[in-house]
């Protein structure tokens, strides 16, 4: 299975964005996903914006990246009109909520 739209939309727009090269850029995004228990093959638009704003934005401050929280919220706003997928379904909410959830510590 190929990873989701919302995965290779981030990844592209994060070394556009940044001096990460596109190998550096997706193994970023990857680590973020996986502190996030998430996939990069089935992530849907509305929990990569989650992730952008939650947890990539201090993976690129390790990365030496400069206004790393700017660039992830500039991303998670430009995600949503990209319609890649998540942002009106029921289910894809109570993932959102989840990964809330995951990040906050629960269960």
């Amino acid at each position: 299975m190929a990873d989701s739209a919302a995965f290779g939309w981030v990844c592209e727009q994060l070394q556009r964005a940044t001096h990460l090269s596109e190998l550096e850029a997706r193994g970023t995004v990857r680590l973020a996903l996986k502190q996030a228990g998430l996939d990069a093959r089935g992530v849907s638009g509305d929990e990569m914006a989650v992730l952008l704003r939650k947890v990539l934005p201090q993976e690129l401050t390790q990365r030496a990246v400069e206004n790393a929280a700017r660039v992830c919220e500039d991303l998670a706003t430009r995600l949503k009109s990209e319609r890649l997928g998540g942002s009106d379904g029921a289910a894809d909410s109570k993932s959102v909520e989840a990964v809330f959830r995951r990040l906050g510590g629960g269960a």
